[in-house]
């Protein structure tokens, strides 16, 4: 499916939909119970005027109930449809004529039946978006809600918050409606918000155009995204550029990351690369945080809100009341890769007149049950902490019920902000509605968390997207370089069009590699036992051991089908390799197309990488590398990024492998030419992105990486092309 490209909605655009000054509502009604009626009611806590729209009607709840929009006082910059689908069309049109700004879309019955007839009915609400102008959210949405404003487009009773905590909050961006007014609620535990904003079908407006919008509202401090998917993908980096200009972080989670579909690859990369892996790929390239629960979702963003955009340092302080609550602080923020140092000399000497004797002056600080009597000691302690220069961060746990929290915490915030250090407020023992929770979430200062984990893990990200400002401000804006031959696209693109199979032979992939500049491993292709022998001597036999494998575009992974022999160094084992391979061919797959035997000199010793492509139907092209050979898929340490890419991005995959060891020469081996590797990844992007119309899939398991002192260093020993 071609998905036709449409830059992001912008501030300005979307500004009268969810920050209106005016609103009506179409479909009022006297039943309480109706989306009207409830649309209606939620408009109380609104600042402006609210105008009810019902023919059937002269007022309603004491206010005029007027016919249209035509003969309301003054055109509203927002409408709330609570009418069924049948008469949504040509009142969206009526609005759009009017001069509306926007309309949100209750009915349902749309795009999600999946009934054509009910598809074009949606796709004439994009087309009335296009072509006036006017926004729409929905159809099939549960509305939004303007915390600072107090307007509420939404069906919802009884579970809106009504008062706003008055100060610049997190957006909140779902295309679940239930599940973005879910999250709503964290009002109520203390949680600043600026807007819930629900898309349903997202026919016009879509999760995108939301990030924008609040990336440039001056209300909003920190995005929290829960989506299904989208259709645009290059909307995302768009969208996550207008963010990061901003310096708006982004905090998405992804629903429904199951790949059932890639049992039915027919490469490892197919089976590997799949839409979680697409989407956090993304996502990374647009400086967008991917979360991996729901749980986090809130309680992370409301720290990035909080949180200085750059850390003072690193570094991360704990002092408890409880040497156990310490000791697991130190366990998770290892487990998350979160640094404790040691406090300086200087602040341990401070540190030793103001805590009791018997304490150590460590991190973490363990300040003892004295400081329920004594305020001075957890000031004292805190201010030496909280003024190092070491420590970007303070934490301080609290376990169980302890009223003198709320004692304290003025106090605490008042050296943090003093001292630009925010203070994280874990809850120990999974009890989180413990005194001074709500307080803390209120105060500029203060972030609670419901546990440890969620709270290291905020922080992890904290410190990642700060490497990330870091990398892009050395590098300044992304650039691609092509590294492969220029003649490479069309030579490749014939040698694939004039293969007559669906899957490409290993001669016939590796002939096309070669047209980028990839290295790969020689061969002869025989038909007879005595072909085979005059084509080893040909490449080398005795002084070189040969390889010999099946080839055949119906046997895609020979290691399973039992069609490879290794490290042949006499006649006779090439005459035996023949035979064997022949029949285990045949035994494989009796109607398997065979070509014949390949024969080619055995590639150097050395560690096996495996690198791939997969052309997705909505993110386009992805190159992945790893760990190769017969161990790929059970390990699955392997990184994705959108193809192509460049060199720098190509090292940064290969820096993040679990198993990275391995490149650096483990017990004895070579190490890795990772320059040259990262070169050939590259080669290999610019494969995927040249012939994305003319693949589906591309693996390439394994290449040799034989050492620096190798020659030819890294070669590619088998290949297989999928063509779309």
């Amino acid at each position: 499916m071609t998905v036709t490209h449409r830059p992001v909605y912008r501030h300005a655009e979307m500004s009268r939909l969810f920050n209106p000054a005016s609103i009506a509502v179409y479909g009022v009604s006297p039943n309480p119970t109706s989306m009207g009626a409830k649309g209606f009611n939620n408009m109380k806590g609104f600042t402006g005027p609210v105008y009810a729209i019902n023919a059937k009607y002269q007022e309603m709840g004491g206010q005029p109930c007027y016919p249209d929009i035509k003969s309301c006082p003054s055109v509203p910059d927002a409408v709330l449809i609570a009418l069924p689908r049948v008469a949504v069309e040509a009142t969206v049109l009526e609005c759009a004529m009017a001069g509306v700004g926007g309309v949100v879309i209750f009915a349902s019955g749309y795009n999600e039946t999946g009934l054509p007839e009910r598809t074009k009915e949606q796709d004439r609400l994009t087309a009335i978006a296009r072509e006036t102008g006017i926004k729409i959210i929905g159809p099939n949405t549960m509305g939004i809600a303007n915390f600072v404003k107090g307007g509420i487009l939404s069906f919802v009773s009884g579970e809106v918050p009504r008062v706003a905590t008055g100060k610049p909050g997190i957006g909140v961006i779902s295309q679940s409606g239930a599940m973005g007014f879910g999250l709503a609620q964290g009002v109520n535990l203390g949680i600043s918000m600026s807007h819930v904003i629900t898309m349903g079908n997202a026919s016009d407006i879509n999760v995108n155009d939301v990030i924008s919008f609040l990336a440039d509202d001056p209300d909003c401090t920190a995005i929290a995204c829960l989506f299904e998917g989208m259709t645009d993908p290059e909307q995302m980096q768009e969208a996550g550029g207008i963010a990061w200009k901003a310096n708006k972080p982004v905090l998405m989670c992804k629903m429904g990351v199951s790949d059932e579909g890639a049992a039915a690859a027919l490469s490892h990369t197919g089976s590997l690369a799949g839409s979680e892996a697409a989407y956090r790929a993304a996502a990374e390239r647009a400086g967008i945080m991917m979360l991996d629960d729901l749980e986090t979702l809130l309680e992370t963003t409301a720290f990035f809100a909080k949180a200085p955009r750059r850390p003072k340092s690193r570094g991360v302080a704990v002092m408890s009341s409880s040497g156990g609550a310490g000791i697991i602080c130190a366990d998770v923020a290892s487990r998350h890769g979160v640094k404790l140092p040691q406090p300086p000399e200087s602040v341990c000497e401070t540190l030793k007149h103001i805590i009791p004797d018997f304490v150590k002056p460590k991190n973490p600080l363990d300040v003892t049950a004295m400081v329920s009597a004594r305020l001075e000691l957890t000031k004292g302690a805190f201010e030496a902490l909280a003024g190092c220069k070491d420590y970007g961060l303070l934490i301080y746990p609290t376990v169980g019920a302890n009223a003198g929290t709320i004692t304290r915490l003025p106090h605490l915030s008042e050296i943090a902000g003093r001292n630009k250090v925010p203070v994280c407020q874990p809850m120990l023992g999974g009890w989180s509605g413990g005194p001074g929770i709500k307080e803390a979430q209120l105060d500029p200062n203060m972030v609670p968390f419901s546990s440890l984990d969620a709270c290291f893990s905020a922080i992890a990200a904290w410190h990642k997207r700060d490497d990330k400002r870091l990398a892009w401000e050395k590098e300044g804006p992304r650039k691609l370089v092509r590294v492969s031959p220029v003649d490479a696209k069309n030579k490749a693109a014939k040698l694939i069009a004039a293969s007559n199979n669906a899957t490409l032979t290993e001669r016939e992939a590796k002939e096309v590699l070669a047209c980028y500049g990839v290295p790969v491993v020689g061969e002869k292709l025989t038909q007879s036992a005595a072909e085979a022998v005059v084509a080893a001597q040909l490449l080398g036999l005795p002084n070189v051991a040969m390889a010999m494998k099946v080839e055949s575009p119906d046997i895609p992974h020979k290691t399973e089908a039992g069609v490879i022999r290794l490290n042949l160094k006499t006649i006779d084992d090439v005459k035996a390799a023949y035979d064997a391979v022949m029949a285990n061919a045949n035994k494989y797959n009796a109607s398997a197309k065979i070509n014949g035997v390949l024969v080619q000199p055995m590639a150097p010793s050395g560690t096996e990488i495996m690198v791939g492509a997969k052309i997705d139907p909505a993110f386009g092209p992805l190159i992945i590398a790893g760990i190769g050979g017969v161990m790929v898929e059970l390990l699955k340490d392997t990184q994705l990024e959108l193809a192509p890419i460049n060199t720098g991005e190509a090292l940064a995959m290969l820096g993040n492998l679990k198993s990275q060891a391995l490149l650096a020469g483990f017990r004895g081996s070579e190490p890795v030419d990772r320059d040259k590797l990262a070169d050939i990844i590259v080669r290999l992007s610019e494969f995927a992105d040249d012939q994305q119309d003319l693949i589906a899939e591309l693996d390439v398991n394994p290449l040799i990486c034989a050492g620096r002192s190798d020659v030819g260093g890294i070669v590619a020993v088998d290949a297989l092309i999928v063509k779309k």
